[in-house]
């Protein structure tokens, strides 16, 4: 599958995973505009099936498969989101999968997963998960990849369609990048229905695989992934996401995992939603943003998933305390 990522083809998606997957809102966040000096809405991918965006590629991923392919099954490597998206999507349409994760992954969502019926195998790194992946897609499953894949990357990108519909206005969209998939979806959409709209990626220290793709140009592995956002933790990113990410975005800003912990925390209490890492971060880089972007700008957040426990918050709370 290796059509390339378009307008079209992201409205095909749309159609084909529309009985299937959340149409999530886009929410005004007033009190975050307040805090901000500008108007502030926000995309809901946390209220998306299993908590995350990823349901959107998964499911129109294994929407395409031939009827041999699905006998065949599949397999997934994730840091969480993944994983959770692949084995929900197969239960809802009778294929077997099998999840391959690091040791690291919340123990939350390694249940999750076999609960929906995923066999599930851990790993002592993410780059080892997608070895053993790739050994079973030898021997004859379908990999549903995180981000490397065109029918998962215009899945992802449906939900920038239905941020337009619901906020036209928009000059400016914060999208968290781990191997880069999503960003690059939502940018194609984006930039199609409106080329003006300006595009921000968002990365944390130590999972900050597209950063140094772009210093290098070519992507370059992580030796480790040290982050607290763990569902950014992409080993590498791919040619084809590096190169959407070349072509279509302002500039990708890096923030510490203290100031996810922080952004955790304020919209928390401000806007009283729960947000892992990887969606907190879009505030932090809002606040980078706040002085660079022009006083008419319309700023849309995607919030791209809620996988944190309590337990979870009170560690990263207690690693990063306020001062």
């Amino acid at each position: 599958m290796d059509d390339p990522v378009t307008l079209q083809s992201i409205q095909g998606a749309a159609e084909l995973i529309r009985p299937y997957v959340v149409r999530t809102p886009t929410l005004p966040m007033g009190r975050l505009s307040e805090l901000l000096g500008l108007p502030v809405v926000g995309k809901f991918e946390l209220l998306q099936h299993t908590g995350a965006f990823k349901a959107r590629g998964a499911f129109h991923r294994m929407l395409r498969l031939s009827a041999s392919e699905r006998t065949a099954g599949v397999v997934a490597v994730s840091g969480g989101n993944n994983g959770l998206a692949v084995a929900y999507a197969a239960r809802q349409l009778g294929i077997t999968a099998t999840v391959i994760m690091p040791a690291t992954t919340a123990s939350t969502s390694v249940q999750r997963a076999r609960a929906d019926g995923a066999e599930v195998a851990l790993t002592d790194t993410i780059a080892g998960a997608f070895a053993q992946a790739l050994e079973e897609v030898t021997a004859g499953k379908v990999m549903v990849h995180p981000f490397d894949d065109p029918a998962v990357i215009a899945g992802q990108g449906t939900m920038a369609l239905e941020l337009y519909a619901d906020a036209p206005d928009i000059t400016d969209v914060v999208v968290s990048i781990g191997g880069g998939g999503m960003i690059t979806g939502v940018a194609t959409a984006l930039k199609a229905l409106s080329p003006g709209i300006r595009v921000w990626g968002v990365e944390t220290y130590g999972a900050d695989a597209m950063t140094r793709a772009l210093a290098a140009g070519e992507p370059v592995a992580l030796d480790a992934i040290t982050s607290i956002a763990t569902t950014l933790g992409a080993p590498t990113v791919s040619g084809r996401t590096l190169a959407g990410v070349q072509a279509l975005l302002e500039e990708v800003l890096l923030v510490t995992d203290e100031e996810a912990v922080r952004s955790i925390e304020v919209l928390s209490q401000v806007s009283k939603i729960i947000t892992e890492p990887a969606a907190a971060c879009t505030w932090a880089a809002a606040l980078q943003l706040r002085d660079r972007l022009p006083p008419d700008a319309r700023l849309a957040l995607v919030l791209c998933g809620g996988n944190a426990s309590l337990d979870d918050i009170a560690d990263w709370r207690s690693r990063f305390p306020t001062d």
